[in-house]
């Protein structure tokens, strides 16, 4: 770890963030998708974070902003296509992330055959856990992942369901591009995305790890 980079506030300094669609079969048959025969990837800025404690950002430009919750990988070293044996030799820890998603905007992408930018990417679209180092997450494949909007329970999903394993999906990314320090992979949601307003509170956790909340506003802009 370099000299001032803590990798417990990974997101004041990490460059990429990688976002691996469709993940959880149960999702794909939510959103009506066909189950894909390789990761789907997209990317969100670095400035796509939002730590606990500030808010989640609600676009001007949509009228159905949903959750969609997600356990994020995060990259301890430098790696190129590295083979899937030795993948998790390069993982840091965890977090737990929510792919903010401006689904109005992202259907009319899709008819279009654009790319999700507008729909992923905006300003604090990626509101962020605590760090959790990976020697407290013995299994990643083994958690409980829940969700909740004013105290309703939204999501809850285990991370055994995933369709790709998180060795495969590093290997998979890192193949494409170089993954860095600091990065994190968001793995893909369980089923149960739904829409968020101004004014709700968005409470998240990794059952036994952690828990996270948010409210959510509209930017002073």
């Amino acid at each position: 770890m370099a000299a001032g980079r803590p990798m417990s506030r990974f997101w004041e300094w990490g460059k990429n963030i990688v976002c691996v669609g469709r993940n959880y079969a149960d999702h794909v048959r939510e959103m009506q998708s066909a189950v894909p025969s390789e990761p789907v990837l997209f990317l969100k800025p670095s400035t796509a974070y939002a730590p606990e404690g500030s808010p989640v950002l609600v676009p001007a430009y949509t009228r159905n902003l949903h959750h969609e919750l997600e356990l994020a990988v995060v990259m301890g070293k430098r790696c190129r296509a590295v083979p899937e044996a030795a993948a998790m030799d390069y993982v840091a820890g965890y977090a737990l992330c929510l792919d903010m998603t401006a689904r109005d905007v992202q259907d009319e992408c899709k008819k279009k055959g654009l790319p999700w930018t507008l729909a992923k990417s905006f300003t604090a679209s990626c509101p962020v856990s605590a760090f959790v180092p990976k020697e407290k997450i013995p299994d990643p494949h083994n958690l409980k992942l829940w969700l909740k909007v004013n105290g309703e329970l939204r999501q809850e999903g285990e991370t055994s369901s995933m369709i790709f394993s998180i060795p495969y999906i590093i290997s998979y990314v890192s193949k494409i591009m170089t993954l860095e320090e600091g990065d994190i992979i968001l793995t893909g949601t369980p089923k149960g995305v739904g829409p968020v307003k101004e004014n709700d509170e968005i409470q998240a956790g990794i059952h036994g790890v952690l828990s996270m909340k948010f409210k959510v506003e509209k930017p002073e802009y």
